[in-house]
Protein backbone atom coordinates (compact mmCIF):
# COMPACT_ATOMS: atom_id res chain seq x y z
CA UNK A 1 0.00 0.00 0.00
CA UNK A 2 1.65 3.53 -0.72
CA UNK A 3 2.47 6.07 1.86
CA UNK A 4 4.21 9.02 2.17
CA UNK A 5 7.13 10.64 3.84
CA UNK A 6 7.94 13.75 5.27
CA UNK A 7 11.53 14.70 4.56
CA UNK A 8 12.13 16.59 7.19
CA UNK A 9 11.12 14.13 9.76
CA UNK A 10 12.18 10.97 8.52
CA UNK A 11 15.65 9.21 8.58
CA UNK A 12 17.80 6.67 7.42
CA UNK A 13 19.57 4.45 9.79
CA UNK A 14 22.10 2.08 7.99
CA UNK A 15 23.04 -0.44 10.83
CA UNK A 16 25.79 -2.70 10.81
CA UNK A 17 26.85 -2.59 6.80
CA UNK A 18 30.23 -3.78 7.14
CA UNK A 19 32.96 -5.22 5.59
CA UNK A 20 33.00 -8.02 7.85
CA UNK A 21 29.41 -9.31 6.56
CA UNK A 22 30.98 -9.74 3.22
CA UNK A 23 33.93 -11.36 5.01
CA UNK A 24 31.66 -14.24 6.28
CA UNK A 25 30.13 -14.72 3.12
CA UNK A 26 33.89 -15.04 1.41
CA UNK A 27 34.50 -17.76 4.02
CA UNK A 28 31.77 -20.01 2.92
CA UNK A 29 28.61 -18.81 5.20
CA UNK A 30 25.15 -18.47 3.22
CA UNK A 31 23.00 -15.67 3.88
CA UNK A 32 19.57 -14.30 1.91
CA UNK A 33 18.91 -11.81 0.30
CA UNK A 34 22.44 -11.05 -2.13
CA UNK A 35 21.57 -7.81 -3.62
CA UNK A 36 20.44 -6.10 -0.47
CA UNK A 37 24.23 -4.02 -0.48
CA UNK A 38 22.78 -2.39 -3.92
CA UNK A 39 19.52 -1.40 -2.13
CA UNK A 40 21.04 0.31 0.60
CA UNK A 41 22.94 2.18 -1.87
CA UNK A 42 19.56 3.19 -4.09
CA UNK A 43 18.10 4.32 -0.42
CA UNK A 44 21.22 5.96 0.40
CA UNK A 45 21.14 7.84 -3.09
CA UNK A 46 17.53 8.81 -2.88
CA UNK A 47 17.86 10.05 1.05
CA UNK A 48 20.73 12.48 -0.16
CA UNK A 49 18.95 13.30 -3.17
CA UNK A 50 15.77 14.41 -0.94
CA UNK A 51 18.07 15.83 1.69
CA UNK A 52 16.89 13.55 4.19
CA UNK A 53 18.23 12.49 7.13
CA UNK A 54 21.17 9.57 7.30
CA UNK A 55 22.58 7.83 9.95
CA UNK A 56 25.46 5.02 9.48
CA UNK A 57 26.20 2.58 12.67
CA UNK A 58 29.03 0.72 13.32
CA UNK A 59 29.17 -2.34 15.78
CA UNK A 60 32.20 -1.91 17.84
CA UNK A 61 32.62 -5.43 18.23
CA UNK A 62 34.42 -6.54 21.90
CA UNK A 63 34.40 -10.16 21.21
CA UNK A 64 37.31 -12.04 20.12
CA UNK A 65 37.78 -13.50 16.88
CA UNK A 66 35.18 -11.15 15.87
CA UNK A 67 35.80 -9.49 12.28
CA UNK A 68 33.76 -6.33 13.71
CA UNK A 69 36.85 -5.72 15.74
CA UNK A 70 37.70 -2.05 15.35
CA UNK A 71 41.27 -2.11 13.56
CA UNK A 72 40.54 -5.03 11.46
CA UNK A 73 39.49 -5.34 8.06
CA UNK A 74 36.36 -6.18 8.83
CA UNK A 75 34.51 -2.99 10.48
CA UNK A 76 34.92 -0.44 7.57
CA UNK A 77 31.85 -0.03 5.52
CA UNK A 78 30.73 -1.41 2.74
CA UNK A 79 31.66 0.27 -0.07
CA UNK A 80 27.78 0.59 -1.13
CA UNK A 81 27.13 2.03 2.49
CA UNK A 82 29.91 4.33 3.01
CA UNK A 83 29.26 7.96 4.71
CA UNK A 84 28.96 10.74 2.93
CA UNK A 85 30.55 14.57 4.57
CA UNK A 86 28.39 15.44 7.43
CA UNK A 87 26.57 12.10 7.79
CA UNK A 88 26.73 11.34 11.72
CA UNK A 89 28.68 7.50 12.33
CA UNK A 90 27.25 6.38 15.13
CA UNK A 91 29.43 3.35 17.10
CA UNK A 92 28.29 0.71 19.13
CA UNK A 93 28.93 -2.83 21.34
CA UNK A 94 25.46 -3.88 21.58
CA UNK A 95 22.77 -5.31 19.54
CA UNK A 96 21.08 -1.81 19.61
CA UNK A 97 21.49 1.15 18.15
CA UNK A 98 20.22 2.81 20.62
CA UNK A 99 22.68 1.74 23.54
CA UNK A 100 25.46 3.22 24.85
CA UNK A 101 25.20 6.24 21.71
CA UNK A 102 23.29 8.86 21.73
CA UNK A 103 20.80 7.75 18.37
CA UNK A 104 17.76 9.08 20.39
CA UNK A 105 18.48 12.15 21.53
CA UNK A 106 19.91 12.52 18.15
CA UNK A 107 16.39 12.04 16.35
CA UNK A 108 14.79 13.44 19.11
CA UNK A 109 16.71 16.95 19.07
CA UNK A 110 15.95 17.00 15.25
CA UNK A 111 12.31 16.46 15.06
CA UNK A 112 12.85 12.80 13.49
CA UNK A 113 10.03 10.58 14.01
CA UNK A 114 9.98 8.11 11.10
CA UNK A 115 12.84 5.84 10.68
CA UNK A 116 13.29 4.07 8.00
CA UNK A 117 16.02 0.67 9.03
CA UNK A 118 18.33 -1.17 6.92
CA UNK A 119 21.32 -3.47 7.02
CA UNK A 120 22.99 -6.36 8.53
CA UNK A 121 21.86 -8.88 10.15
CA UNK A 122 18.15 -8.65 10.13
CA UNK A 123 17.61 -11.19 13.70
CA UNK A 124 20.12 -9.38 15.27
CA UNK A 125 21.10 -6.03 15.19
CA UNK A 126 18.79 -5.02 12.78
CA UNK A 127 15.88 -6.61 14.58
CA UNK A 128 17.10 -5.24 17.89
CA UNK A 129 17.22 -1.96 16.59
CA UNK A 130 13.76 -2.19 15.08
CA UNK A 131 12.00 -3.04 18.31
CA UNK A 132 13.86 -0.51 20.19
CA UNK A 133 12.67 2.00 17.73
CA UNK A 134 8.94 0.78 17.99
CA UNK A 135 8.96 0.44 21.83
CA UNK A 136 10.16 4.07 21.88
CA UNK A 137 7.64 5.33 19.91
CA UNK A 138 9.32 5.98 16.72
CA UNK A 139 7.60 4.87 13.10
CA UNK A 140 9.82 2.43 12.22
CA UNK A 141 9.58 1.09 8.83
CA UNK A 142 11.83 -2.34 8.26
CA UNK A 143 13.06 -2.26 5.09
CA UNK A 144 12.99 -5.95 3.76
CA UNK A 145 15.00 -6.06 1.00
CA UNK A 146 17.72 -3.62 2.50
CA UNK A 147 18.74 -6.07 5.05
CA UNK A 148 19.89 -10.15 4.98
CA UNK A 149 21.39 -12.54 7.70
CA UNK A 150 22.98 -15.83 7.64
CA UNK A 151 22.14 -19.57 7.89
CA UNK A 152 22.14 -20.94 11.53
CA UNK A 153 22.35 -23.70 13.90
CA UNK A 154 19.91 -23.96 17.11
CA UNK A 155 20.75 -25.13 20.05
CA UNK A 156 18.63 -28.29 19.29
CA UNK A 157 21.19 -29.04 16.62
CA UNK A 158 18.88 -28.41 13.79
CA UNK A 159 19.76 -26.00 10.72
CA UNK A 160 17.70 -22.63 10.08
CA UNK A 161 18.43 -21.57 6.51
CA UNK A 162 18.66 -17.70 5.95
CA UNK A 163 15.52 -17.18 4.23
CA UNK A 164 13.64 -18.81 6.62
CA UNK A 165 15.36 -16.60 9.56
CA UNK A 166 14.97 -13.33 8.01
CA UNK A 167 10.83 -14.23 7.22
CA UNK A 168 10.03 -15.29 10.88
CA UNK A 169 12.09 -11.95 12.00
CA UNK A 170 9.66 -9.96 9.37
CA UNK A 171 6.64 -11.57 10.47
CA UNK A 172 7.93 -10.71 14.40
CA UNK A 173 8.47 -7.19 13.83
CA UNK A 174 5.17 -6.71 11.40
CA UNK A 175 2.51 -4.64 13.02
CA UNK A 176 3.66 -4.36 16.82
CA UNK A 177 7.19 -2.62 16.18
CA UNK A 178 7.25 -1.95 12.89
CA UNK A 179 5.63 -1.99 9.12
CA UNK A 180 7.75 -3.89 7.20
CA UNK A 181 8.85 -1.77 3.37
CA UNK A 182 10.62 -2.63 0.44
CA UNK A 183 13.31 -0.35 -0.84
CA UNK A 184 11.68 0.76 -3.88
CA UNK A 185 8.23 2.07 -1.47
CA UNK A 186 10.68 4.22 0.48
CA UNK A 187 11.98 5.69 -2.28
CA UNK A 188 8.42 6.23 -4.15
CA UNK A 189 6.99 7.57 -0.58
CA UNK A 190 10.03 9.94 -0.49
CA UNK A 191 8.72 11.33 -3.65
Amino acid sequence: MPFALVRSRTALVVVDAQRGMAEREAAGERRNQPGAEGRIARLLGAFRAAGAAVIHVRHDSVEPGSRLRVGLSGHAPLAEARESAGEPVLHKSANSAFIGTDLEARLRGAGLTTLAICGAITNHCVETTARMAGNLGFDTLLVRDACWTFDRTGPDGDHHAAEDIHAMTLANLHGEFARIVRADEVVAALG
